[in-house]
């Protein structure tokens, strides 16, 4: 069945540094582009063109080309179970590893389809702001946090929402018992006065927060 060992092993090795790249914990973000950040390099082009997910996905088509050369048949079953590997493996993964062995916050699960903001003026210069956030603590140990906000795409053009949260009271103050599952729900009003162009009603969905325990950070 086997062709060529080393184009298998280049296969498997191209197959787990692209899934390394685009591995989305302890972030939100693929891991590739936490590593990139710290030295300062651009993630995404003006338009939006995200480098290291073309990296990426340019490492697994290579991966999938060396992986049908190295085998003499069932050259779309390896690549189906590839496909399959790479969309399905890095949640199991992480799932995995916050239910088994992970401690503080790399237990800590985010719903962000389940999380979402609402906004309305309740007066002249007042924003009224309420979120309601969906945490589950897979570890055995109470848990305390800090939480803050942050916009989904913060470019200079667009005008913020949810990170107006923070102007009243950041860092919020989080605490979960062991193997809770918890909505936090926080209300604040907004003294948008000193605001230019502020939002002044709307509801977001899939909310992009930051926890922080000690010297660990989460970016969800």
């Amino acid at each position: 069945m086997i062709k060529s060992k080393k184009m298998l092993w280049i296969a498997l090795s191209l197959f787990i540094i692209s899934t390394a790249i685009g591995f989305p914990f302890p972030h939100a973000i693929p891991y590739g582009e936490t590593i990139i950040s710290v030295f300062n390099f651009p993630i995404r082009t003006v338009n939006g063109l995200n480098f290291m997910g073309v990296f990426s996905f340019a490492l697994f088509i290579a991966s999938l080309f060396f992986l049908t050369r190295s085998l003499k048949k069932y050259h779309k079953r390896a690549v189906l179970i590839a496909i399959i590997l790479v969309v399905l493996l890095p949640q199991m993964l992480i799932s995995s590893y916050q239910k088994t062995i992970a401690t503080g916050i790399y237990a800590v699960f985010y719903d962000r389809e389940a999380s979402y903001c609402e906004f309305e003026m309740v007066g002249e210069s007042t924003l009224g702001g309420e979120c309601e956030l969906s945490f589950e603590n897979y570890s055995t140990d109470d848990l305390q946090y800090t939480l803050e906000f942050q916009e989904s795409y913060p470019f200079e053009d667009e005008v913020p929402m949810v990170s107006l949260m923070n102007h009243n009271k950041v860092p919020y103050e989080v605490s979960i018992e062991g193997k809770e599952k918890k909505v936090v729900k926080i209300k604040t009003n907004i003294d948008v006065s000193n605001i230019e162009n502020h939002v002044e009603g709307g509801s977001a969905s899939d909310i992009n927060i930051i926890i922080r325990s000690g010297d660990k950070i989460r970016k969800l």
